[in-house]
């Protein structure tokens, strides 16, 4: 079958909330539709959340996470933090298996005993038994059973065997401490999390991805995903029979067959406008960015060390990148546009702002730099 380009967005866009934002009462439903929100910025997180929730607060996406635990954030894709619906926290731990086996490869390679590894691993989900723990008390509790050496183990930066931990399903994040994260343990965090199969849990999860970014290749999925390409091989013969190839401009990628339908829709008159905060899940779904963005600024928007612009998307496409100061009650937001914008555009960027406005708290004032 093929489609359009203009098909395509349209379908993402729909499939990510961003053509028309869904209730706040479907907050866990959009999490779960997008494949998860990067959330190594919560406040890019959240912003994420706000362009596809009408009306969403700040508030909100608290209580999710922390009263209602009907969120979790955890080490799922890209061993990047992300918000997930919390029903789906083994769902992803399963699914992503390969990569925990494949972290003792790593240190078994430096000469560190796999068994002493293992053996932390399962003393850092116990000592959250009694409760969530900040970094360092979560450290010294494994200082305790192993000595100071164990402490780098624990207080890495780029998270140490917590985040090995974590791709277990053993450790989640829980409430933030002022300013600081706390650690949890899953079991009991979240005590009613259903159990899948890898295969299982593999085939569901890829179905769910194809269902928000596809069409896309084996290739789109490993680098999203970022697990061993002998489990995506292994993953895509489980579902091959439910999904089909469609081309677009030349190129081929995959969909799910109850997708056609909703691929072949007519494309939206009006460009959808929406304001993406950095590390935005619609842009970060496939290897080629080329469909986003043109080649001319692409660094612009993908920068240096994995950050990410936020963006201007008009129609399913990076126009320009923006960005903004709060001080006090007062948001200064400036947009630096790639071209000419229209007076439709600007419209809907200034409607982006307001409600970027109400969504932090302030009064906002729209800056347009001249096209570059």
């Amino acid at each position: 079958m093929d489609v359009t380009r203009s098909q395509v967005h349209a379908f993402r866009l729909r499939r990510h909330h961003l053509d028309r934002p869904a209730s706040r009462a479907d907050l866990v439903a959009v999490v779960r539709d997008t494949c998860g929100v990067q959330a190594q910025v919560p406040s890019a997180a959240a912003l994420a959340l706000r362009a596809r929730v009408r009306g969403l607060r700040p508030e909100d996406v608290r209580r999710a996470l922390e009263e209602d635990r009907s969120l979790a954030r955890g080490w799922t894709v890209r061993y990047a933090i992300h918000l997930i619906p919390a029903e789906d926290f083994l769902l992803y731990a399963r699914a992503l298996a390969g990569r925990a086996r494949r972290s003792l490869g790593w240190f078994a390679r430096r000469k560190a005993s796999v068994e002493q590894v293992e053996a932390m691993i399962l003393a850092i989900a116990d000592a959250l038994e009694d409760g969530p723990l900040t970094r360092r008390g979560l450290a010294d509790r494994v200082v305790a059973r192993f000595g100071e050496g164990a402490r780098r183990r624990v207080e890495h930066s780029w998270g140490g065997l917590v985040v090995d931990a974590g791709l277990r399903g053993l450790v989640c994040f829980g409430p933030d401490r002022g300013n600081g994260i706390t650690f949890a343990s899953r079991r009991r965090w979240l005590p009613d999390v259903q159990e899948y199969a890898e295969d299982e849990a593999g085939a569901i999860l890829l179905r769910r991805y194809l269902r928000a970014f596809g069409p896309a290749t084996r290739q789109d999925f490993q680098r999203w995903a970022e697990v061993p390409m002998a489990d995506v091989d292994r993953t895509w013969a489980v579902v091959a029979e439910g999904i089909v190839e469609v081309r677009t401009g030349g190129r081929a990628g995959w969909a799910c067959r109850e997708d056609l339908r909703a691929l072949r829709a007519r494309p939206p008159t009006a460009p959808v406008v929406r304001l993406l905060p950095s590390f935005d899940p619609y842009l970060l779904g496939h290897r080629d960015k080329s469909h986003l963005v043109d080649a001319a600024h692409y660094k612009r928007v993908y920068r240096k060390a994995g950050w990410l612009s936020p963006v201007v998307l008009v129609g399913g496409r990076c126009a320009g990148v923006w960005s903004y100061r709060k001080a006090g009650d007062r948001i200064d937001l400036r947009v630096e546009p790639f071209w000419r914008l229209s007076q439709a555009t600007r419209d809907g960027i200034g409607a982006e702002a307001d409600d970027i406005g109400r969504f932090l708290g302030g009064d906002v004032g729209v800056r347009h730099a001249k096209p570059s």
